[in-house]
């Protein structure tokens, strides 16, 4: 397994009575994820980092690196539901369809272990983080920085997005009064 590049900046906790988020970013190459703690007082950062395989590896061996490293997050996390970036490509089909297929692999995991996913596309992410469905990358993750409390913009990029999508569950629950 091949989970790297950790930038939690405090050690995963017992769930304490909040929601847990993993939020889910998706990549064949990168894969981003970002697990959050929500209680009624604050939005914490609980764990969050990447998933890469390399790229010269054959396609099925990296789906497979994707689900262990998901399914490992998800034991040691425990999270009460999982929030999924949707897929918008609008240029290179073949990156669209094993981003797709990475996609798939990580709705699995997340309902063989039991788990709600919710789906957001990216203009639904940034709408709700920035007020603004067409943000760029920078303002969304300068909100992901805000909402947790952090020093420093996650790293790298997919491990923000991933935040972001863990985030935007967060709030759309309250809205919608789910879990």
């Amino acid at each position: 397994m091949a989970v790297d590049e950790d930038v939690s900046e405090e050690a995963p906790v017992a769930y304490t009575g909040g929601m847990k988020i993993l939020g889910i970013d998706p990549g064949t190459g990168i894969l981003g994820f970002g697990v959050i703690e929500v209680t009624r007082q604050k939005v914490r950062m609980v764990d969050a980092g990447v998933i890469r395989t390399p790229a010269h590896t054959p396609h099925g061996e990296r789906l497979e690196e994707i689900f262990d490293g998901l399914t490992d997050i998800i034991a040691a996390a425990r999270p009460d539901v999982v929030s999924v970036e949707k897929l918008f490509f609008s240029r290179n089909i073949t990156t669209a369809m094993t981003v797709a297929e990475a996609r798939g692999v990580a709705l699995l995991t997340a309902r063989k272990a039991g788990l709600p996913v919710f789906e957001y596309n990216p203009m639904q992410i940034k709408q709700t983080l920035t007020g603004y469905g067409k943000a760029d990358k920078k303002q969304v993750q300068e909100m992901v920085r805000m909402h947790l409390g952090l020093k420093e913009v996650p790293k790298p990029d997919d491990c923000a997005d991933a935040l972001a999508a863990a985030i935007t569950h967060s709030l759309m629950a309250q809205i919608e009064n789910i879990s």
